[in-house]
């Protein structure tokens, strides 16, 4: 079972200095905590701790001069996010031929950094599963790296060749890219924070809730729902149970700050809570 994540990992600034981010560092750390070997194609500098990130995986990394950096801000309104750097984009020529084929395949951009054009590269007979978390085909930014949601012009293309698609509800940029995201994925996902996620899958739609916990820090929580979704929906092929098994996964991450404090609670619970 090879999971693999492509899009920048990332520098997230915080007030109290710089942490690691972006997608594929959280996905692959929930893919890991679930028993899956792994692999990452992404781009960064080389101030990256690429190996403390990524222990144990295959790394793909086209070498940088900088690594995609933002700063994150929680207002009234919602994220507000800074783009101040960004590594180079991703291109289908990078993927590795000699590495295992994939089982999972997450698309997982956070920049405009993944070529959609990588996409069609996984069809065909034996293709992998295809999950897209597409945030970063949804964002644009100005001259001073403010960052704004906005149209994705392929994604009437890319979204069906997707086996399913994770989103936040923060990511809209309005009611007309919901109605082509809800008409064109086979399987949409919304994920709505402490609301738990809603399903659309054709012309059903249903709400699974999720348990309050005492938050911490919700930095990452969709991206590792969004790994376990991935990974629960191909081993059972039931959307509402894969939805119920991330949810807990991310409500366990946010009573926890950093990653590692993340996938440690997230792992303390696959070994002693049944109901993960």
């Amino acid at each position: 079972m090879f999971y693999l994540a492509i899009g920048h990992a990332c520098f997230d600034f915080t007030p109290a200095g710089y942490q690691v981010g972006g997608t594929v560092s959280y996905a692959l750390a929930a893919a890991a905590a679930l028993g899956w070997s792994t692999g990452v194609i992404t781009s960064v500098g080389p101030s990256f701790p690429l190996a403390e990130t990524f222990p144990h995986s295959h790394i793909y990394n086209r070498p940088a001069p900088v690594t995609t950096s933002f700063t994150n801000q929680q207002t009234e309104r919602g994220r507000h996010q800074i783009l101040h750097h960004r590594a180079h984009l991703l291109e289908p020529d990078d993927l590795p031929p000699d590495w295992p084929p994939p089982t999972v395949v997450h698309l997982a951009p956070i920049a405009a950094e993944v070529n959609p054009a990588m996409v069609p590269r996984f069809t065909g007979p034996q293709r992998p599963f295809i999950g897209l978390t597409p945030q970063g085909w949804m964002r644009s930014w100005d001259e001073t790296g403010q960052v704004r949601a906005t149209a994705w012009d392929a994604a009437a293309t890319v979204l069906p060749l997707a086996d399913a698609v994770v989103v936040s509800q923060e990511d809209w940029p309005d009611e007309a890219a919901f109605a082509l995201f809800r008409r064109q994925a086979r399987l949409l996902v919304v994920t709505a924070g402490a609301q738990g996620c809603y399903l659309y899958q054709g012309e059903a739609q249903w709400h699974v809730p999720v348990a309050p916990v005492a938050e911490v820090d919700s930095t990452g929580a969709g991206d590792l729902f969004a790994a376990a979704f991935f990974i629960h929906l191909k081993q059972t092929n039931d959307p509402a149970a894969a939805a119920q098994f991330a949810n807990q996964v991310a409500a366990q991450s946010v009573t926890q700050s950093h990653l590692t404090g993340k996938i440690e609670v997230i792992r303390h619970h696959l070994q002693t809570n049944t109901a993960l």
